[in-house]
């Protein structure tokens, strides 16, 4: 007990164990699952991969594809686009900047929770304050969670307002440009948005790229908002692949199939992520 590695052990025993018991060993039974007929009442049979054969023609699994990818390529661009512009603001020096910082932070800390996505259905709803401030302008309301053109905007707007993370982290990123690039660049006659251009966003890659591999991972995992909200629909119009695979797991009780679908988003997920780091050689510099 009075070894060095003891200590060690002992403090990092509750993260293996948590580790092994929730993360290591689902994944390994889910992926032998993935290869079996198990609907949770009966014993698993071998299927081989029928699970796999039956996604290519399961219509409502290539919509939660389609569904999930416009939610992602449209939510993570704004998302960081209105995170990085938080950000610049509140990298000013300004009266109260800290309390303004952890103000804009709260979101992310409650925003994937249920209580908010049930206040955020309120808001949204046939006789919410968006259709209110709507008419009080002449406009008519909308049926944000009936129409299936426009279901998925409230939804996209939530993730947007969850910036606080990033923000954060590019608040950080901004504070490590020396001023004496934006001095230089004064001097040579650039103006602010050339700077931003040229010095801001160059310098600030590095953390762009962290930011948006994460939140692509996040978006891709999408749940709560869907599962609260709108329960995938109208007509599958948010049916998010992982809302998808927790119906298929326990709503209709196909483990097997849900597994199936698991393990294929895992790996449109790697090879995303891969992409993303690939062709981050062309537009990330790590020059200071």
């Amino acid at each position: 007990m009075n070894r060095d590695n003891v200590a060690g052990y002992i403090f990092s025993a509750p993260f293996i164990i948590g580790f092994l018991l929730i993360t290591f060993i689902p994944m390994c039974l889910s992926f032998y699952y993935s290869f079996t007929d198990y609907r949770l009442v009966n014993t698993p049979s071998l299927v081989g991969l029928k699970n796999y054969l039956r996604l290519l023609t399961d219509l409502r699994f290539l919509n939660s594809v389609k569904v999930t990818a416009i939610y992602v390529a449209v939510s993570v661009p704004l998302k960081l686009a209105f995170a990085l512009f938080v950000a610049y603001l509140l990298t000013r020096k300004i009266r109260g900047v800290t309390l303004y910082r952890s103000l804009y932070y709260v979101p992310s800390l409650i925003g994937g929770s249920i209580a908010v996505a049930l206040v955020w259905k309120e808001l949204f709803s046939r006789n919410g304050l968006i259709n209110i401030l709507l008419n009080s302008i002449g406009l008519p309301s909308l049926s944000w969670f009936g129409d299936q053109q426009i279901a998925m905007i409230p939804l996209i707007l939530m993730s947007v307002w969850q910036f606080g993370s990033s923000m954060i982290i590019f608040a950080a990123g901004l504070k490590e440009i020396p001023n004496s690039f934006y001095e230089a660049a004064e001097m040579d006659g650039a103006n602010k948005w050339q700077a931003f251009y040229k010095i801001t966003i160059p310098q600030l890659s590095p953390v762009i790229l962290y930011n948006l591999v994460m939140q692509t991972i996040t978006a891709f995992m999408v749940f709560t908002q869907a599962f609260v909200i709108t329960k995938g629909g109208p007509s599958d119009a948010t049916n998010f692949y992982a809302l998808y695979v927790y119906n298929q797991a326990f709503k209709y009780y196909d483990m097997g199939y849900a597994s199936a679908m698991s393990w294929v988003m895992l790996v449109v997920m790697s090879i995303v992520t891969v992409l993303i780091f690939k062709t981050s050689k062309k537009w990330v510099s790590y020059d200071q």
